[in-house]
Order: structure tokens, then sequence, then C-alpha cells
């Protein structure tokens, strides 16, 4: 879908069912199930289409609202980001690595579509990414839309995501290590979420300190994000959270909680939520629509 297909659809929204159908719709369209080979698509969308909160676009929506730039300029980029996560979570559950068969309550990709299908759909998600950014620079060509693809493709990468889930593997049955674990946090994690509200940012003419100030935010919002998963994986029950609980166990992860124990984490994790949405307001934004959903992350229990 190109940018002046976007702006007919003359948008005047802030609120989040609204942002949520934009990017479906845009992704919907770039996964076409009457494509050859009709397997590959369907199993593509079978993972963006799973019930997913769409919290990465929505994050990235909400930073350029607040920034007051033009948010239909960041939907390509938003859906983007959202293909990258999908594959990260087909990836994440295959055999070879956390081996889950559950993912947002029904059966991971491997289970429905088998082992390389699955692997063959995560890697369609991560190129086509990419091919919605370069698209969109191509289309739109500015020195910000550059930057904001820089930016996803960096922390998405082995200097963030990737790194981050390596040395999540390397960490397992291991001695604790505080700073193994603050790695996979900032980068499993918080590399994602870091490329969400900035993207959001730079795509609105933020440059310079601001930027830097809304990727701290991002960076302590992501590590709360991770701590409560850490906390709902020990506490919540797999009917809520749609995915086994105990897994972080059962796989001998390096998390907050089994470092840390559980008091200390929910402390941390309080700390750093408060500290990321102290520079939101810092920030000044024009709209509270980016610390109002954030706040609403900080307190889910799913």
């Amino acid at each position: 879908m190109s940018l002046a297909l976007l702006k007919v659809m003359k948008m005047n929204m802030t609120n989040e069912h609204d942002y949520i159908k934009l990017v479906n719709d845009f992704l919907n369209k770039k996964i076409d199930l009457n494509c050859y080979p009709p397997e590959i698509y369907k199993a593509m969308s079978y993972s963006i289409n799973s019930g997913g909160k769409r919290l990465r676009p929505l994050l990235a929506l909400y930073s350029a609202e607040g920034f007051g730039g033009e948010v239909e300029k960041v939907v390509p980029f938003a859906a983007a980001i959202e293909c990258i996560h999908a594959y990260s979570l087909i990836h994440d559950d295959l055999p070879c690595l956390d081996n889950d068969d559950l993912r947002r309550g029904k059966p991971t990709n491997h289970k429905v579509f088998g082992e390389a299908m699955a692997l063959l759909a995560g890697d369609g998600l991560l190129n086509l990414a990419y091919e919605i950014m370069a698209d969109e620079c191509d289309y739109n060509f500015c020195k910000e839309s550059v930057l904001a693809m820089k930016e996803v493709a960096r922390y998405a990468g082995v200097r963030g995501m990737i790194g981050g889930q390596v040395v999540d593997i390397l960490s397992e049955n291991k001695t604790a290590d505080s700073d193994a674990l603050l790695y996979i946090q900032q980068n499993k994690t918080a590399a994602l979420i870091i490329s969400a509200f900035a993207a959001g940012a730079i795509l609105s003419g933020v440059s310079g300190e601001n930027i830097a100030k809304i990727k701290d935010a991002a960076g302590a919002f992501g590590i709360a994000f991770q701590i409560k998963d850490d906390l709902l994986d020990m506490q919540s029950t797999t009917e809520v959270l749609g995915k086994h609980v105990g897994s972080d166990v059962k796989n001998a992860k390096l998390t907050h909680v089994s470092l840390y124990g559980l008091e200390k984490a929910e402390s941390d994790y309080e700390d750093y939520s408060a500290r990321a949405l102290s520079i939101i307001k810092e920030l000044k934004l024009k709209t509270d629509s980016l610390e109002a959903y954030m706040k609403k992350l900080v307190d889910r229990d799913f």
C-alpha cells in the first residue's frame, strides 16, 4: 500500500482500535494468500494474524503522534517492525530454540505447517519487512525514511535482537551473570521496542537530544516489559497468557526472577517503568497517547 493510498484514507484517529486496523489492513495487503506458492503465504499469515497485540506498531504510531508527525508516514515502518517481531516468535518457538507448541492460545507455526515451512515463513516475514521499508524509502525518499530503516535494521540484527537471543541461548544452564542478563534484556526484548519509538520520532522530524531521550525511555520500558514477562511466567496461567507458563524454569533460562528473586524483580520492574514514564513526561509530547499506552502495558496481566 503506497503512502498516497494511505493519505486517501483521510486518517483522523488516535485510538488503539483504529491504529491496529490500519496496521492490519496494510499487512494483509502485503501477504496475499492468492500468490504462489500459497503454502508460504498461509504460514506467514497464520503468525501475523494470530492475535498479536501490535504493541510495537502502536508504540511507533503513538511516538509519531506525540511528536506531531504525520502518522501515515510511519505505518509501513510500524508494519515492518511487526513482521520482524512475528518472524522472531516463529523462530523462537522452533524445537532447536525454545521448542514451544503454544503461542497466543494457538498451536505454534511449526506445529501447524511443519518445521521447514515455519522456518521459511519466518524468513519470508523478515525479508518482507525490509521490502516494505525499502519500497517506502523509494516512494518517499528522504533522509528520515532512510534513518528510520537503518534504526530498525540495527536493532533487529546481531547488535540488537538477534545478539540478545544468542546470549540468551548461551546463558542456559550457566552460572547466574548480571551482565549477561542485562544484555539479554537490552537486546532480545528492548531493542525492537527502541526501534519502534525511534522510527516514529525520526519520521516526525525529531533528531539530536530528543532522539536520545526517546531511546532511553524505550530502553527502560523494554527492560520493564521483559521483567513483567518473567514475573508472569511464574505467577500467571496458561489460559491467561496463551502460552505455557513455567517455561523459563523448564528451559533453565536466565531471567530477572531466577537471578534476583521475585521481590527484587517486582521492585526493579517498578523502577524501570517509572524511569521510562518520567522521561516521556520530560519530552512534553503533543498528545498523551504514548504515555497512556505505556501505562496500560505496564499494568498488564497478560
